[in-house]
């Protein structure tokens, strides 16, 4: 049997699907949150997982280093990487939004200042409204930047919207809702159809569920 390399996003993400794995039948006993390993084998010795950073999990999978993925929606998205999205996971549910200060009216006729970690949404999103905008790219606290006047709006993921209320901004618009998905390399899912296939049936089955939301 072909073996299958599955990349993960460290952390959280990397926890809950180690946990559905593990309820289909993949285990790695070898995992736990505190080793520093990257890399483990199933029991079978048929699956080996990588961890690496989110935004990393595309371009693994893309070029082939490894079969299958699991990464935010937000993620591939952002990345636009070459590579099929096969099932919504159902974990990691938030939403990408459009957040300003309460009250603020979009408007098509100046160019809008955006402040956003995902300059690629950011642009396609209001590309595809007909806004002429700006897009600053910012690496945290973006809710800071139309505070202080640095952007009109923000492009950013919600959750509870507790940050968003603390610092008296707001949902203007729902863009996208992200969750938890799983990806696969494109001439994997032929070379290796038979256990990938498999593998999206199985955990299909298990977010039908709903046990990992």
């Amino acid at each position: 049997m072909d073996k299958v390399k599955i990349a993960l996003a460290k952390g959280r993400t990397a926890d809950i699907a180690i946990e559905m794995l593990a309820q289909v039948g993949i285990v790695f006993r070898d995992y736990s949150k505190n080793s520093r390993k990257l890399v483990f084998k199933d029991t079978s010795g048929q699956v080996e997982m990588i961890l690496v950073k989110s935004g990393d999990v595309p371009i693994y999978v893309e070029k082939g280093a490894a079969d299958v993925g699991v990464v935010g929606k937000d993620v591939l998205l952002e990345e636009e990487a070459d590579i099929f999205e096969v099932l919504n996971l159902k974990f990691g549910q938030c939403r990408m939004c459009v957040c300003g200060k309460k009250d603020y009216e979009l408007s098509f006729n100046r160019k809008l200042i955006v402040a956003s970690k995902y300059p690629n949404i950011a642009k396609n999103y209001f590309d595809g409204k007909g806004i002429h905008c700006e897009i600053i790219k910012l690496n945290g606290s973006v809710e800071l930047a139309p505070i202080i006047g640095l952007a009109d709006v923000i492009v950013d993921i919600v959750e509870s919207g507790k940050t968003l209320k603390e610092n008296h901004l707001e949902v203007l618009k729902d863009i996208y809702d992200i969750s938890a998905r799983l990806v696969v390399n494109k001439v994997s899912l032929k070379t290796k159809s038979e256990i990938i296939k498999s593998l999206i049936s199985r955990l299909e089955e298990l977010t039908l569920k709903g046990e990992f939301q």
